[in-house]
């Protein structure tokens, strides 16, 4: 009888204090370790995204200074003489193009300005000022002396209604090469374009500030011209 009852004690025997709290520190340790490994794969999907998007958006700029500038139109500025539209320095590039950052190819021909200043977080930033291109009048940007509304300090100062291209860079800079019909290949390049012809090709020497392995980098453009004509002054429409 007594063999009995203590069999049936050991079998009804419940879980004891201690059991139940190495169960609970087990399963707390797990979920632990499980919300760690979530969050760190989190995370680095997080990363990896925002540089993919960095990276996209990098090449996306550099596809848009190419067509802008490749797609110049070769009109004079309204300057009260054969001054062209297209115009620039080494901190400064003026033209009139076919493309536009809102309606691609397809919309009205547009002005364009792109201008290096200096970043307020140190360095160098691209920004471009885009305006709809109404006839030689809208070209006043082109003519000798001109000051943007608002800017302060030349070339290298800062104003409004204008977007970022890249910024944090260790310079920012426009060359022109220079056209030899006899020679296309002897050309020079120049680091300031006032004549009333295209030149051959432009060069955005760019770089950034701090190299990253990870990011897809500012570089360098070559951006060639394919309209060899002459300025041929103002368009019927616009007389």
């Amino acid at each position: 009888m007594t063999n009995t009852h203590s069999q049936r004690g050991r079998q009804e025997r419940g879980v004891t204090l201690i059991e139940l709290l190495v169960v609970i520190t087990l399963i707390a340790a797990i979920s632990t370790g499980l919300l760690m490994a979530m969050r760190i794969a989190l995370n680095t999907m997080e990363k990896t995204q925002r540089r993919l998007e960095e990276n996209r958006r990098a090449m996306s700029i550099q596809q848009l200074i190419g067509r802008e500038i490749g797609g110049v139109m070769p009109v004079l500025a309204d300057c009260g003489g054969s001054r062209g539209a297209f115009n620039g320095t080494v901190n400064t590039l003026h033209l009139v193009t076919s493309y536009s950052l809102e309606e691609g190819s397809r919309g009205y021909p547009r002005v364009v300005q792109f201008r290096a200043m200096q970043d307020p977080g140190g360095g160098v930033r691209l920004v471009m000022t885009e305006r709809i291109y109404s006839g030689p009048a809208s070209t006043a940007a082109a003519c000798p002396g001109y000051v943007p509304p608002g800017l302060g300090g030349g070339p290298l100062g800062g104003s409004g209604g204008e977007m970022v291209l890249a910024e944090n860079l260790a310079y920012c800079r426009f060359a022109y090469h220079e056209v030899i019909p006899e020679a296309i290949d002897a050309g020079n390049w120049v680091y300031g374009w006032d004549r009333p012809s295209l030149p051959s090709a432009v060069r955005v020497e760019m770089a950034p500030r701090e190299f990253n392995a990870s990011q897809l980098p500012i570089a360098t453009l070559h951006i060639p011209i394919h309209i060899t004509r002459e300025m041929p002054g103002f368009y019927v429409d616009e007389q």
